[in-house]
């Protein structure tokens, strides 16, 4: 009797202790953002905030995606080395955590010595593709998990 009934309040136990450890739908739900990219002129920035932090989502034009490129070519020299290929998902669109990955503070769009970001904090200086150039930040911006829904959306925390 003892064993059917400790059974019982171990099963209940257990439970309830996944139903608390479970994210519930809001939680879920808020892990994921879509963004309208129809009204982003090229040259444009919009910031839409995911998980508390500022996302950039810049859509390039054809200068700033040519001196990526062309930036690819001393990539070896770079502190965090990637090519600009490896950092979008189209060329027009760059997509970014914006925050500097030295102390977290929030850089300006199309600023600095490589005209992609700069942090005004301690001067990093990120090029068009949102790797560091110059300056104390020690990564590249953070590329957040993301896809393309259609043309016009993209869909944060996702792959």
């Amino acid at each position: 009797m003892f064993g059917v009934m400790g059974a019982c309040l171990v099963r209940g136990t257990v439970t309830k202790m996944v139903h608390l450890l479970w994210p519930n739908r809001g939680v879920v739900a808020a892990g994921i953002v879509d963004v309208d990219l129809s009204a982003v002129q090229p040259g444009d920035n919009v910031v839409v905030k995911f998980r508390g932090k500022p996302v950039f989502v810049r859509r390039r034009t054809e200068e700033m995606i040519r001196l990526a490129e062309k930036d690819d070519a001393v990539v070896a020299t770079m502190r965090h080395p990637e090519k600009d290929v490896e950092r979008v998902k189209r060329k027009e669109w760059l997509v970014t955590l914006g925050v500097c990955t030295h102390l977290g503070c929030i850089p300006y769009p199309n600023e600095g010595m490589y005209g992609g970001y700069f942090c005004p904090c301690h001067g990093s200086h990120y090029d068009h593709s949102g790797r560091i150039r110059f300056g104390p930040a020690p990564f590249n911006m953070e590329i957040p998990d993301y896809l393309f829904v259609d043309d016009n959306t993209i869909r944060l925390g996702v792959k």
